[in-house]
């Protein structure tokens, strides 16, 4: 036997032991199923995703309270992946900067096979271990910084390689995967393993476990903006209006906060260069512009903190709706 068939010998009987890679046999008439059946089979097992979900929150808090933390003293949260996971740490670290009004390089995905295995497959790049610390070593890491390793099977070399460089670094090291006992969550100081077991279409992880790693991955990005003093009670008051849409979006947060008129609401935001929260602190605190910006750099950039320093007092239940 060659050392290339041994080799593909062993990695198959490693992942039968996988149960994102489970055969499931009642489902091997699917393709014969009307359109409705099949889709009814897909939503049923979409709902299970949440609870498996679930049942990883206190590990999911731990990790998040800890990412927070390095954050707030100027860290970066770091996505690593290949394939789908790697797909989807690369969405949810594009859409804080609109959303949270980061700088592009608080929150980064990277993806093995660089930016255009996002668009283009290049499934090869999972499994080098040197790609990744390649990829981490060209952003600088520092103790700091937080990496994400992401893989549904939990073995990826790409993703668990990231982690342990990481971690050989002195940086945070989270390891998010859809199978118990993974490599990558042994890897990181936090494993988060959501088991989602079999997918409707046996080993297609962009399904259930996709879900669940979107999931996970919004919870950590959200949850630690909102540790971090990007929102007002549920407003995204650090919204970066880029387009008509954001701007009118921008318009309906400072009404909600304040509850002011579309006229008051134009010259805050007029006088703040269209920056939401600050427009909203020089209406609850009736302060100008120059006041507001203060006030909120003295409060590391916490509304609720600046408001409270320039002695406002809103009414209990705002943000207003």
């Amino acid at each position: 036997m060659t050392s290339t068939s041994h080799s593909y010998g062993e990695l198959r009987a490693h992942l039968d032991t996988l149960t994102t890679e489970a055969f499931r046999p009642e489902l091997s008439g699917i393709d014969r199923l009307p359109t409705l059946d099949i889709a009814r089979l897909m939503n049923a097992e979409d709902r299970t995703v949440p609870d498996a979900v679930a049942a990883q929150l206190p590990r999911i808090t731990a990790a998040i309270d800890a990412i927070a933390e390095r954050m707030a003293r100027g860290g970066r949260l770091i996505y690593a992946g290949a394939g789908t996971a790697g797909r989807l740490g690369v969405l949810d670290a594009s859409e804080c900067p609109p959303t949270f009004n980061t700088a592009p390089t608080d929150v980064v995905g990277l993806i093995a096979g660089g930016p255009g295995a996002v668009v283009n497959a290049a499934e090869g790049a999972e499994d080098s271990e040197r790609l990744a610390t390649g990829d981490l070593d060209a952003l600088g890491l520092t103790p700091d910084d937080t990496v994400v390793g992401v893989s549904a099977s939990g073995r990826t070399p790409y993703a668990v390689g990231a982690v342990a460089h990481a971690r050989s670094l002195g940086a945070l090291t989270v390891g998010l995967s859809c199978n118990a006992g993974s490599p990558l969550a042994a890897a990181a100081d936090h494993g988060i393993e959501v088991v989602t077991g079999p997918e409707l279409l046996t080993a297609s992880t962009r399904l259930k476990a996709g879900t669940a790693q979107k999931l996970v991955l919004n919870m950590i990005s959200t949850i630690t903006m909102i540790r971090l003093g990007k929102t007002y009670g549920n407003l995204m008051v650090d919204l970066r209006a880029s387009n008509e849409k954001l701007r009118a979006r921008s318009r309906r947060i400072v009404s909600l906060a304040t509850g002011a008129d579309d006229d008051r609401i134009e010259r805050a935001l007029t006088a703040t260069d269209g920056e939401v929260k600050y427009a909203i602190l020089t209406l609850l605190a009736d302060v100008d512009a120059a006041t507001a910006a203060r006030l909120l750099r003295e409060s590391g950039g916490r509304l609720r903190a600046a408001l409270e320093a320039a002695g406002a007092r809103p009414e209990p239940g705002t943000p207003r709706g």
